[in-house]
């Protein structure tokens, strides 16, 4: 089942292929705090396996942990807009309602504090059931 997402049965079938030219292009064009942070999860260091760019539903996640049900969203400043605080809460209940746990940093905590961003993350991968 490589490369596939076990949630493609929630997205229409059109909007799925959209989906997936979309999330390969974030794949090769990351911004720098999702490099940042990739590096620090893609080699299992943590002792689980993330994907990045990944579909579900109708949304892309930047990070998850299928074992442990983990999304990390990395947001950069248009995030901070109105309009996009409104999306992201409901994309987030969404993600919720749906079993899994969602962590969000801003660009600046994984540039800047890369460190805590990290022990954020394994802390919340101990208390995460999976």
């Amino acid at each position: 089942m490589k490369g596939k997402s076990p949630y493609p049965q929630l997205a229409d079938p059109y909007y799925y292929g959209l989906l997936k030219q979309f999330a390969k292009e974030n794949r090769n064009n990351m911004t720098e705090a999702e490099n940042v942070l990739w590096t620090f999860l893609k080699g299992g260091s943590l002792g689980v396996k993330f994907r990045r760019q990944y579909i579900i539903g109708m949304y892309i996640v930047d990070f998850i942990c299928l074992e442990k049900k983990l999304i990390i969203e990395v947001d950069g400043g248009y995030h901070s807009e109105p309009r996009q605080i409104d999306d992201d809460a409901a994309r987030q209940a969404w993600l919720e309602l749906q079993g899994f746990k969602v962590l969000r940093f801003t660009n600046e905590e994984v540039l800047y504090d890369i460190k805590n961003t990290y022990n954020k993350i394994n802390t919340t991968l101990k208390s995460c059931l999976g």
